[in-house]
Formats: structure tokens, C-alpha cells, sequence
């Protein structure tokens, strides 16, 4: 019997009404002879309410308990759903992670996959039924402790779900009908993609595009997932939504895909570091160290004259998210204090944003960094810094030019262009 996982966002499951309709869905699916694993997600909210009530009874929480609590709102979408099908008269059961199980890492909050075995729920396929509903977002520790795999993680559960049951295909459901070339609310041009390939996905994915996790879409192309994303608030059929699948499975691309981008980033400098072999390492180590997710890295050598002795310094920029700017400035100043590194200022820009052009077309195509830079030229926007990928061009530039950069670029490759 061929298989199939379909992954029901918070928004998709947010009532008993949305239930209804994303059951509808599944039952059609069984209809059409698959059996189906179904993914859930808490009720739209739900997880925020519960962070809230752990901060709110222990500011110092326990990662355990922590995990405990916010893993319990996709336990109640699984068994909602699942009695929701049976009403339906399609045979169903739901399964928290831990009766799969889910094996996970023991690192709470933000667990990784180990193992999914297949026996339990095979089994009850056997047995006749047509449907498992999961949980998603959780797992079981070794040392048996419920986990949690961070927020997107329901998505990242559908794609190792697939992989790990030879699925068809990963259907995932959310409010939107697919994977677009920009944002919908910045410009009106933005056109929905047929399909798209994992690389750029991942690209837009990690560059601040929400349609889907990061980690989810990294496994996806590991295993060779074909996901599908659309939407569960219109009717659908095998050519609906945006297909995530191999470059293979694509024709011919456009030289560039999409245009994602990132509102809250900050740029900081190291002014005037002393040069040495190894300095690198020691800023971005502390950085590291300290949780910062630094992204773009600019380095300006130079010279200073110091009683007559010519000494190598350099200047050290980087990006990273806008509210990691303390603990990036605390990190450098107490690795200046230690006498890690020496610099003579550190100035921070926290009112930055990333833009970038994605496209696996680039590999093969020369010039698009002259027309992005000349499309924003054009509109008179300064670029602070530029990083480069086989598939991606960066830059950061003052957030309050960042939809119009964006529309810009758009524009710039026709992306409004099948």
C-alpha cells in the first residue's frame, strides 16, 4: 500500500472546525488508497500560551519540565484529530512520541532525530488501520525524558516521518498555497513557484523565508523527499501548491528563483584589531561560546604606524540577529578584557537588514551580481556589506530600504515571469 505524510500547521488545526477540514484532507487521501501519517502541530497559539505559563511559574525553568509542558499542546491536536477521522469512518489512531518512538538526543528544546522505528505503527496498518496521527515537535530522550526539537520542529517530524516510512510524498499544509518568488505582502508581483529545488529552498528557508523549517527542508534533501507545500484552506489536487524536489526533477531554471529576506540584523565592527595568525579564531570562538549566530564576515587589512613601527590591523565586521547584539558586545569586551584580542572600538548598526537573490541558475549564468547591484544603484540604496554563495548573493543594507530593495530586485529578474 503506498504511504503518504501530510503535516497540519497550528493555523491548519487551529479549531474544531479547521480539524474537520484538514481531516476531510486525509480522508480523501485514504480514499484514493494511500495509507497516511499525519503530522499535527499545536492549535494556532497554543505553544506561546504554554512557554508563557512555564516562564511565568519558574523564570529559571528546567529544560525537562519545560519540554513536558509545551510538547503537551500537538498531544492534544493528535487526539482530536484522531477522533475526529474515526467519526469519519476512517480507522485512526494517534501516537505521542514516545509511543512511535521518537528517539531523540538528549539536548531539550532543541533535540535531534536519532531513530524512528517503523514496527509499532506498521503494525497497525496491518491490523486495518488507515491513518496514525503524531505529534509533532516531540521526541523521547535515551534517558526516556519527553523532548521538544524547537519551533518548526512538527515540519522537521513530517520529513524524517517520510524518510523514514519510503513515503510517497510529504505533503505539508499551512496557510499559504505555496512557495513564492518574494513575499506576497511587499509586492504584489510575487508569483507563485510550480517547483523548487532543495538547495534553494534551504537558501530561502535559512535567509528568513517562513514557508518552511530549515531543518526540515536540510533532511528533505538528505533523503530525497519530495515535499509538497499547500494550502489547507482550498481545495487541492496533484498539481496544486509548490513541489520542494531534487534539480533533476527540474527542466530548466531561472537564472534566479526568489528574493528573500531579513528584517531584524545588526552589524557590528571590531575596529583596528591587532593582526595576527589566529585572531579570527579568537573573536568568533567567545562569539560562538556566547550563542551568537553570526552570518556575514567582512575583513579590512590595513596598517598603523606606531612610534615608527608599521603594525598589521585589521577591521572585523559581521552580521548577526538583531537581538543578539548584548551578548555579542559582552562576549568581545570580556575577550578584550582577558587580553584574547585588542581592538580600539566596536561600533554596532542595529537598524540593518539582509536582502538576497537565490537561484541554482547561477552556477551557470554570469552577471547577476552586476544587475542586482545596479537595481539597487538605482534606487539610490547603499550597500553595506555583500556576501556570496554558489546559488546565493547577500547584502546588507539600512532596514528602512529593505521592501523597496526587494521590490527592486524583483523587478530587476522578472521574477513576476513563469
Amino acid at each position: 500500500m503506498p504511504l503518504l505524510v501530510m503535516k497540519f500547521g497550528g493555523t491548519s488545526v487551529a479549531d474544531l472546525g479547521r480539524i474537520q477540514n484538514a481531516a476531510r484532507k486525509v480522508k480523501r487521501e485514504v480514499a484514493r488508497g494511500y495509507d497516511v501519517i499525519v503530522i499535527v502541530s499545536a492549535m494556532s497559539g497554543k505553544t506561546n500560551e504554554l512557554v508563557g505559563w512555564v516562564e511565568g511559574t519558574s523564570p529559571l525553568f528546567d529544560a525537562r519540565e519545560y519540554d513536558a509542558v509545551v510538547s503537551s499542546g500537538e498531544n492534544v491536536t493528535a487526539g482530536l484529530m484522531a477522533l475526529t477521522l474515526q467519526e469519519m469512518d476512517v480507522p485512526a489512531r494517534s501516537w505521542q512520541g514516545w509511543q512511535v518512538p521518537i528517539n531523540t538526543t538528549s539536548a531539550h528544546s532543541s533535540a535531534r532525530f536519532v531513530s524512528i522505528p517503523r514496527e509499532h505503527i506498521d503494525a497497525k496498518f496491518a491490523e486495518g488501520f488507515k491513518v496514525a496521527v503524531v505529534a509533532g515537535f516531540q521526541g523521547v530522550s535515551p534517558e526516556g525524558r519527553i523532548t521538544t526539537l524547537g519551533r518548526g520542529g512538527s515540519d522537521t517530524t513530517a520529513v524524517a516521518f517520510a524518510a523514514a516510512f519510503d513515503a510517497e510524498r510529504c505533503d505539508i499544509y499551512t496557510d499559504v498555497d505555496g512557495v513564492y518568488t518574494t513575499d506576497p505582502r511587499i509586492t504584489d508581483k510575487a508569483r507563485k513557484l510550480d517547483r523548487i529545488a532543495f538547495e534553494e529552498m534551504l537558501e530561502l528557508a535559512s535567509l528568513g523565508a517562513k514557508v518552511l523549517q530549515t531543518r526540515s527542508v536540510e533532511l528533505a534533501m538528505r533523503y530525497k523527499v519530495r515535499l509538497r507545500v499547500l494550502s489547507s484552506f482550498e481545495d487541492t489536487d496533484e498539481n496544486s501548491g509548490t513541489l520542494v524536489c531534487d534539480e533533476d526533477d527540474i527542466m530548466e531554471s531561472k537564472v534566479v528563483s526568489g528574493v528573500a529576506y531579513s528584517r531584524d540584523e545588526a552589524k557590528m565592527t571590531l575596529v583596528k584589531v591587532l593582526d595576527r595568525p589566529g585572531i579570527a579564531a579568537a573573536i568568533f570562538g567567545p562569539l560562538s561560546e556566547a550563542g551568537v549566530n553570526v552570518d556575514m564576515i567582512v575583513q579590512n587589512i590595513s596598517e598603523i604606524d606606531e612610534g615608527g613601527d608599521r603594525r598589521a590591523v585589521t577591521d572585523m565586521t559581521f552580521s548577526c540577529p538583531v537581538n543578539q547584539v548584548p551578548r555579542a558586545r559582552k562576549a568581545m569586551e570580556d575577550a578584550q578584557a582577558s587580553g584574547a584580542i585588542n581592538y580600539s572600538e566596536l561600533v554596532q548598526d542595529t537598524e540593518v537588514a539582509k536582502v538576497s537573490v537565490v537561484g541554482i541558475g547561477m552556477r551557470s549564468h554570469a552577471g547577476v551580481a552586476a544587475t542586482m547591484f545596479k537595481a539597487l544603484a538605482a534606487e539610490n540604496i547603499n550597500i553595506k556589506v555583500i556576501a556570496t554563495s554558489e546559488i546565493k548573493i547577500s547584502v546588507l543594507i539600512d532596514r528602512k530600504y529593505m521592501e523597496l530593495a526587494v521590490q527592486a530586485l524583483h523587478d530587476a529578474f522578472e521574477l513576476e515571469k513563469a
